[in-house]
């Protein structure tokens, strides 16, 4: 299983390629970020699939959301639930 640090304070996050940021929401263990060029990217707890990611998989670090690349469709607003990811494209 992989270790997934809480943070009760802000913390830097480095997003690859020095992404400009449009858009951030926030769920009970994880966060989503949506960029000005329209990509989805999160991290955090994924047990239930919340990170859009096609598996349960955990992540400390900060993956763009592939599936929405590959279907050519640009993310336009992110909306996390507790356990869940709401994203309008």
């Amino acid at each position: 299983a992989a270790f997934i640090s809480i943070q009760a304070f802000p913390a830097l996050l480095d997003l690859p390629q020095d992404l400009e940021v449009s858009a951030v929401s926030c769920g009970s263990r994880h966060t989503a970020v949506v960029t000005r060029g329209g990509e989805l990217y999160t991290w955090g707890w994924g047990k239930y699939g919340q990170l859009g990611h096609g598996n349960n998989i955990s992540s400390d670090q900060a993956r763009r959301v592939e599936h929405l690349v590959a279907e050519g469709l640009r993310a336009e607003e992110v909306v996390c639930g507790p356990w869940t990811t709401y994203v309008r494209v």
